[in-house]
């Protein structure tokens, strides 16, 4: 019987915080990750704006009728009014000369700029703006400028890479004899300084207006420690990590290990500002941001005369509106733990998700659903010739005595496999099952399944993190069982150390307990001391009988693989050894003995399992060794 290549329902437990002080940036960054060179529209890392979509790990543009319907009117630098924010900001998107302008209806003398003043080039200077609505012009508050507002000014005056995070504009003695300035807030983003809120002030002179340079590429030329953004701007490696897009790309804060300052460390490797903590927006994809924040005390704004609309919050009202995903959540979940093997039988409603694929000869493989008609499972349980023999049965948690009240059954209408499936090496051994829609339904009806969520990006599940796996499978001796089994395991890192050229980091993940092997029982130490078997004695060491039987349960016990292959594998390998003994020796007796040897272990390690083998290797070795697990 076939197993799901045990499907990984991604319903993890392990959250971590992490804070640090600084730390070189050596430690704090993931060299593997920067290769990958992600960016704020990266969706594998961040989420899309609401004016935006996420396809193969990109956000890109979404069309302007595809944002939702509510809003207030903006006006965008070209004149023309547009119904909503959303629909302006995916104009601009596709056309980036259509900025926003103002909240509201365009008026014939509405004009907003931004401007440098003192300067000795275009690129530095004190920060003037003139707002749409107001007659004269205004500076920015020291108070608020920092490293979003900067860089924002810059991409608004055509410097695309933002602000120079190491030169300091010097201002000499000015008499200005201004004593208001405009405090600025901007989440960092923006395409233009009119889309931050402006609030006016106080000011006691120009030692309290706000100043910056603009990163040119006449730049002086890196620093000894230096870190490159993807954009191409430089900056110092010690503002890597620490929750603030110095950037202005967001490439400084999205492969961590840790943050150094008050940067706050999400799971998937990014940094975000630590004010982001618990302020009603999940930032983090993984969601930690956003958890235990019962009595957190909220930031009080000071009562200022504001003077533009927060189109912040306008666009956290539009992403409010955006389709919410309804998958992965049931009505309630066990809390025990067990290990893969054998697993703890489920109850109806444990894995609502959890299908059976079915032919006639029974059970062929378990599978998942994953909304509409589509149910995900393995490309090497399906034969494309057998399409109209399967069927799907959902609601099965007891084979032997099915709930035939409750079991839902779908026929199939479609197959389709991953197109670069390698059915020898099971590289992307993936495929989508369509079901049959009952008469003229728009959609499949399976009213007590729910769908699982799909994982959109590798980063939001962690080495370590425990999940829960769940089919028809094995017991601890080998028999087939007939009720649904679950049980939890831990991710794993590097499983390319287990099975060398068979993992594929970039379509596997890699779970399982640890020792991996069966019972707890530690691997007899691949030496070929040679020993009897079962009564018939071998005069030669045979070395690869060990290494065949540990890689046959390993097999069986993690890389979810069916029984069948797992044995076939096993099968091969010890046909390898006899050809192997008869290049080697090449006398009769030797191979007989051998053919004899594997044919016996064949026959009771897909019965009993390697233990039995192992311990006659351990009774009958004359070696010395310390044993040792592999891990």
């Amino acid at each position: 019987m076939k197993l799901l290549h045990v499907f990984l329902l991604f319903l993890c437990f392990h959250l971590r915080f992490c804070k640090v002080t600084y730390t070189s940036q050596e430690d704090l960054v993931e060299k593997k990750c920067l290769a990958k060179k992600y960016t704020h529209l990266s969706c594998d890392k961040v989420f899309c704006q609401p004016w935006q979509r996420c396809i193969e790990g990109t956000c890109v543009c979404k069309l302007p009728y595809q944002c939702p319907k509510n809003g207030t009117a903006v006006c965008a630098t070209n004149r023309r009014s547009f119904p909503t924010y959303c629909q302006q900001k995916s104009l601009e998107c596709l056309h980036p000369g259509t900025k926003f302008l103002n909240n509201g209806t365009c008026t014939a003398e509405g004009k907003f700029s931004v401007s440098l003043k003192h300067g000795n080039t275009d690129s530095e200077g004190i920060v003037e703006v003139k707002l749409v609505d107001q007659d004269k012009t205004m500076f920015i508050c020291k108070s608020s400028w920092s490293m979003r507002e900067a860089n924002v000014a810059c991409l608004d005056l055509g410097f695309q890479q933002g602000a120079d995070t190491q030169r300091r504009f010097k201002l000499s003695d000015l008499s200005i004899n201004s004593t208001e300035c405009l405090h600025v807030h901007c989440r960092g983003l923006e395409t233009s300084l009119a889309e931050c809120t402006f609030t006016k002030r106080r000011t006691m002179g120009y030692q309290d207006f706000a100043d910056v340079v603009c990163y040119t590429q006449k730049a002086d030329s890196p620093m000894d420690d230096f870190f490159q953004c993807v954009n191409g701007k430089y900056i110092s490696q010690m503002k890597a990590c620490d929750g603030i897009n110095d950037c202005g790309d967001q490439s400084d804060e999205l492969c961590c290990k840790a943050c150094q300052g008050k940067g706050f460390h999400c799971k998937s490797g990014v940094c975000i500002p630590s004010q982001y903590q618990c302020n009603g927006e999940v930032d983090c994809i993984t969601g930690e941001d956003e958890v235990g924040c019962a009595g957190f005390a909220s930031v009080t704004q000071e009562e200022t005369e504001i003077l533009t609309a927060d189109m912040d919050a306008e666009r956290r009202r539009i992403k409010s509106l955006l389709p919410k995903l309804s998958c992965g959540v049931k009505n309630r979940m066990h809390i025990r733990r067990k290990r893969i093997v054998g697993g703890k039988r489920a109850q109806l409603g444990d894995l609502p998700w959890q299908v059976a694929i079915k032919d006639a000869s029974g059970i062929t493989c378990g599978g998942i659903y994953i909304g509409g008609c589509w149910i995900l499972t393995a490309a090497h349980c399906l034969r494309a010739s057998k399409t109209h023999r399967y069927q799907i049965w959902t609601t099965v948690v007891d084979w032997i005595h099915p709930d035939l009240k409750r079991i839902v059954i779908e026929y199939v209408d479609r197959i389709i496999f991953h197109e670069n499936y390698n059915a020898g090496t099971y590289q992307n051994d993936i495929a989508l099952i369509e079901m049959k829609k009952d008469g003229n339904k728009k959609d499949c009806e399976l009213p007590r399944s729910i769908p699982a969520c799909v994982p959109w990006s590798p980063y939001l599940f962690q080495p370590n993190d425990t999940c829960i796996v769940s089919g028809w499978g094995r017991e601890k001796d080998n028999e087939r069982v007939f009720s649904l089994q679950w049980g939890e395991v831990k991710l794993i890192s590097n499983c390319s150390k287990f099975y060398g050229n068979r993992f594929y980091e970039k379509e596997m993940e890699c779970a399982g307990s640890k020792p991996f092997p069966r019972y707890g029982y530690k691997p007899s130490p691949p030496n070929g001391c040679g020993s009897p078997l079962f009564g018939v004695h071998l005069n030669i060491g045979i070395p690869s009988l060990t290494k065949c039987c540990n890689q046959h349960d390993r097999c069986y016990e993690t890389c979810g693989k069916s029984k069948n292959d797992c044995d076939e594998e096993f099968q091969y390998c010890l046909s390898k050894i006899c050809r192997d003994v008869q290049k080697t020796l090449g006398l009769t007796q030797h191979v007989q003995a051998c053919e004899t040897t594997v044919e016996l272990l064949f026959d009771s390690v897909i019965h009993l399992g390697c233990k039995p083998y192992l311990d006659s290797q351990r009774a009958a070795c004359r070696c010395h060794y310390e044993e040792k697990t592999d891990l």
